[in-house]
């Protein structure tokens, strides 16, 4: 990528700016706004005009932690993926015509070449560049690069709030069609945080006929079940012995209600695990085995957009219910920190204001 000043793009829309704001995480804890060059697009890519960025738990996990597993934050970064915007320049190979078009971005560059890649399992791309996961920037500035084929077409009905939000639901498709979800399914999700909620709505989206969710928060279990669950549980008490399902989805990373869940799951049945959670645990093994549990991971997605973009204009999963907070550049840190508090679900940050 190449760092230049707008006035050599074809048809921008970024004023006579050279530069823009960004909120950069300097160090674990430390979050400071920073004047950076506007970035201008190499062939094959887009510049997007950032409206809105969801805040995800893995932020949240970088701005305390200052790593994530293997991926460890050694230089500032630039935190925020789930994002939507406005084509404002393209670059060599891109129809210019793009420029004006609302987009949802899939923060994701494959290499293209690697064996994964060659069988359409680009999300294990073993060369991929993940925005806001070091060392590559992530959506939390004015203004962010992508490549033309990952900068997805909004509906006009469909918010820049959602377009964003687009990013967590294909997690949550991504988990359902691993899970197996379709007419009749009996769930179990354990997790109401955002992808768990959005699991749920994509489970009845899918047929599920019963999708029951977990969790210790009486706020997120209401708003699970106003948007998909047939039935909510507390998680501080054990699951129902007659509970059965096919499928079972956590989003909660924790390891009781990941055993419970899996407990849970009856034969030729299968797990899924979402959630950030202990880099090890222990699994109820003799279950598994007796009744021929696949039990699966779950690494982003892959061709997910399509059908997120449907079920969210066909008004089948509710993305804007999900907001419950909104903030500017200069408020980075309190978003990150605000989804602790009782009643917040998604924090979103809006870069323009």
């Amino acid at each position: 990528m190449s760092v230049t000043s707008p006035a050599d793009l074809s048809a921008p829309d970024t004023g006579s700016a050279t530069t823009m704001r960004a909120s950069v995480l300097v160090r674990e804890g430390e979050i400071r706004l920073e004047s950076r060059a506007v970035p201008v697009p190499d062939a094959g890519e887009v510049l997007v005009q950032v409206e809105a960025v969801g805040v995800c738990g893995s932020d949240v996990h970088y701005y305390r932690h200052g790593r994530i597993g293997p991926y460890i934050v050694d230089e500032p970064l630039v935190l925020g993926h789930e994002a939507s915007g406005r084509i404002v320049a393209v670059g060599s190979d891109v129809d210019p015509g793009r420029i004006g078009s609302r987009v949802s971005i899939e923060p994701q560059r494959p290499c293209g070449r690697c064996r994964q890649c060659r069988e359409a399992r680009y999300n294990l791309c073993e060369r991929m560049e993940f925005y806001a996961t070091p060392p590559i920037d992530g959506a939390f500035a004015e203004y962010v690069l992508i490549h033309a084929d990952f900068a997805h077409d909004l509906p006009d009905g469909v918010s820049w709030e959602a377009g964003a939000l687009l990013e967590p639901l294909s997690v949550a498709i991504w988990a359902c069609r691993k899970a197996g979800i379709g007419l009749g399914s009996r769930v179990l999700v354990a997790g109401a945080g955002p992808v768990g909620v959005l699991v749920a709505q994509t489970a009845r989206a899918l047929g599920a006929r019963e999708v029951t969710v977990s969790d210790v928060s009486p706020e997120r279990l209401a708003l699970a079940a106003e948007l998909g669950a047939t039935r909510v549980l507390d998680a501080r008490e054990p699951l129902p012995d007659e509970l059965r399902v096919d499928a079972f989805i956590d989003a909660s990373g924790a390891e009781p209600a990941v055993r419970a869940g899996i407990r849970a799951v009856d034969r030729a049945g299968r797990a899924v695990l979402v959630g950030l959670g202990a880099e090890e645990m222990a699994l109820p093994v003799s279950h598994i085995q007796n009744f021929e549990i696949l039990v699966t991971g779950v690494f982003r997605y892959a061709h997910t957009w399509p059908a997120a973009i449907q079920l969210v204009a066909e008004g089948r999963v509710d993305l804007d219910a999900l907001v419950t907070s909104r903030h500017p550049l200069e408020e980075v840190e309190a978003a990150l920190t605000i989804g602790s508090q009782p009643g917040q679900m998604k924090a979103v940050v809006q870069p323009q204001l």
